[in-house]
């Protein structure tokens, strides 16, 4: 295991206390086996009580002033993402302009965080939102499967940052974490993380896929979350989208929770986006909770908390819509995928 660096790269400009990694965390990457010990030293989580935190905390309602809010908020998080076979130039254009203007009868509506596509989309998707504000992201190092050696990964990375990519949603090789080769899934994303600096510098901006349904248990996800954020990740991302089951919200508890400690200990701030099957504004609201309750109100920020989403966003523009007319807007009024 090469030496890593102990600096990091910010995810955003607002993003503060990135510096050296307090002397705990620069052992624990010394190699591999520090960092065994310390992923294994972790406490454990308690998989009654993370469980039943968070299915208290969806119960919880939030008042009729605050749910506009709340409905911005989530429009404001979300990465809209189309990542089929099928995907076209044209599919791409038509989503960046839905990106850019989420419901063309409300100007006020804010605009989505990114677009997320394939590398060979991305310079579509680059062209149509070029100066609006909304980021375009890029899966790459062998999505979904993560089944590639390392040069494939990289060149993959490669060709989004190039197209123009400044966010990067990369996933980790899972049957290496599982097979306990942690020193190589930390090697890959550091590797991935400097193929983007190398293009943008400290604009670059990755984000690094668990895909935690096939990481089993909730002690796993918390130290591939580790792991993650160790390696220089800027956000830790629970799922592809394509494995059931996606984003939990129990798992995303567990992920908030280690955000939040990375910051106790660190003072740099990272950020968590569930993804795959988060569908309605109910789920949305839910999810905002957690991130106010477990991680803090620092995180109720597009820098930190992210949605990735395709549908998502139709059934908070509907929503949006209910709450300013007073009467439930259906499908036929707002442009769905």
């Amino acid at each position: 295991m090469a030496a890593p660096s102990t600096t990091s790269s910010a995810a955003s400009p607002d993003t503060p206390g990135t510096g050296p990694l307090p002397p705990a965390l620069t052992d624990a990457v010394r190699d591999e086996a520090s960092l065994r010990r310390f992923l294994f030293g972790l406490p454990g989580v308690d998989q009654v009580g993370v469980e039943q935190r968070a299915a208290g905390l969806a119960t919880r309602s939030i008042k009729k002033a605050a749910k506009l809010w709340a409905i911005d908020t989530a429009i404001s998080m979300v990465d809209l993402t189309t990542l089929e076979g099928a995907d076209t130039p044209g599919k791409v254009r038509s989503l960046c302009a839905k990106a850019r203007r989420p419901d063309p009868d409300y100007p006020d509506v804010p605009r989505v965080a990114a677009v997320c596509v394939y590398p060979d989309l991305v310079e579509t998707a680059v062209a149509e939102l070029a100066g609006t504000g909304v980021g375009v992201a890029s899966v790459a190092t062998a999505f979904p499967s993560g089944r590639a050696n390392r040069r494939v990964k990289l060149a993959d990375t490669e060709l989004a940052v190039r197209a123009g990519a400044t966010e990067v949603d990369m996933v980790i090789d899972r049957g290496a974490f599982l097979s306990g080769r942690y020193g190589q899934v930390f090697e890959e994303i550091q590797a991935v993380k400097a193929a983007c600096v190398r293009e943008h510098g400290p604009d670059a901006h990755l984000k690094v896929i668990l895909e935690t349904g096939e990481l089993a248990t909730y002690d796993n996800v918390r130290r591939a979350s580790w792991l993650a954020l160790l390696a220089g990740g800027d956000f830790i991302k629970t799922s592809t989208g394509k494995v059931s089951p996606a984003a939990t919200l129990p798992v995303t508890h567990v992920m908030l929770q280690a955000v939040h400690d990375w910051h106790r200990l660190t003072g740099q701030l990272r950020g968590v986006k569930p993804a795959g099957g988060i569908r309605t504004t109910k789920d949305a609201v839910r999810y905002l909770v957690a991130v106010h309750e477990v991680a803090g109100p620092e995180w109720l920020s597009p820098h930190l908390f992210r949605f990735g989403a395709s549908s998502l966003l139709n059934d908070l523009l509907m929503q949006r819509r209910t709450q300013l007319e007073g009467h439930y807007s259906g499908p036929d009024y707002v442009t769905v995928d």
